[in-house]
């Protein structure tokens, strides 16, 4: 009898020894199986066209904007960025509503017919989110919900805004945080969500953004971070076209802001004989974006002087997939 419980007691502790074998392995490949699931690769982005890479022909009239989605289409992309600047339509605010409506089932019909995905509106020229008027803020602010209107109609799923207004750096964080909270509580019945691009002013600072998006914290705000403004003062206190006197680490700021990002933008200038940035390392920063987790649409924003934008836009998305190809 004693061998008989021996015996037992022998096979029931090899069955339960087996079983945690076969459960060890389990979790083991269970953790691969994880570790492969966030691996990136070249499925995880796809392409967008920031509409500002052609705008020297779009503003001389020898492209429509309104074609734009048949433009980027031809060029090798699925996604398109509008900016509200380049529609001359909506320079007039009489009955502005009515006016940004019209264009957006416009586009949104012109998007369809090319199988074109909108993807977010870059709002410029409509008010500052940060300004010390309490009475323009507001009129900013509701000027900013029609092109929220706007992208909902048009199934894209953001616009993109600036925080100009306030300098004072503390200032601008209390009233940037406000703005921000009632656009994105706007957005949530809306699907759309509100971004800000490092823009240029206190934007541009990463640090300062990002604390302002820490403490909005909302599901329908966030960042756009573009890889090449990241000038926080200019000469003569210009907003745009002077020299930097003052300019944000790239890699620094593009870490700050990915934590908080819906969307990127690659931007460039100009280019060397193998194709790369010349100011700007691509390789570096596409890594910062995947070690972000950052899936889903990379904008493309050709800035620079060739003659023909479109062999700049060509440039720069060789780049970003020479980078993506590159990645750890």
């Amino acid at each position: 009898m004693k061998n008989y419980f021996t015996i037992t007691l022998v096979c029931v502790l090899t069955l339960i020894s087996c079983k945690n074998e076969v459960k060890t392995a389990e979790e083991s490949t269970q953790k691969e199986v994880a570790m492969t699931d966030v691996v990136t690769t070249e499925n995880d982005y796809k392409f967008s066209l920031a509409q500002w890479s052609l705008h020297e022909p779009f503003q001389d009239g020898s492209m429509d904007p309104m074609d734009f989605a048949t433009i980027a289409k031809d060029l090798g992309y699925t996604g398109v960025e509008y900016v509200t600047q380049l529609y001359p339509q909506v320079k007039d605010k009489t009955n502005y509503r009515e006016t940004v409506m019209t264009l957006a089932a416009e586009l949104k019909k012109r998007s369809d017919a090319a199988g074109m995905e909108n993807v977010l509106l870059m709002v410029d020229n409509d008010g500052e989110l940060a300004d010390p008027d309490p009475a323009k803020r507001a009129e900013a602010i509701e000027t900013h919900k029609i092109w929220m209107d706007a992208a909902a109609l048009m199934g894209a799923h953001s616009i993109r805004a600036n925080l100009f207004g306030e300098e004072d750096p503390e200032k601008w964080h209390t009233i940037s945080v406000a703005s921000l909270k009632e656009l994105a509580t706007y957005g949530e019945d809306k699907g759309v969500s509100i971004l800000i691009e490092n823009h240029g002013g206190w934007s541009s600072d990463g640090a300062k953004l990002a604390a302002v998006m820490k403490e909005v914290n909302m599901p329908t705000a966030g960042t756009l971070p573009d890889f090449g403004n990241f000038c926080v003062k200019r000469e003569g206190g210009a907003r745009w076209g002077a020299p930097c006197v003052e300019e944000y680490d790239t890699y620094k700021g593009m870490k700050e802001l990915m934590s908080y990002a819906k969307g990127v933008s690659a931007k460039s200038y100009n280019f060397d004989e193998n194709g790369d940035e010349t100011k700007l390392d691509y390789g570096r920063i596409m890594q910062i974006v995947k070690d972000a987790g950052f899936k889903g649409y990379v904008g493309i924003e050709y800035e620079g002087p060739l003659e023909d934008p479109k062999e700049g836009i060509k440039l720069t998305k060789a780049l970003v997939e020479k980078s993506i190809t590159n990645l750890k």
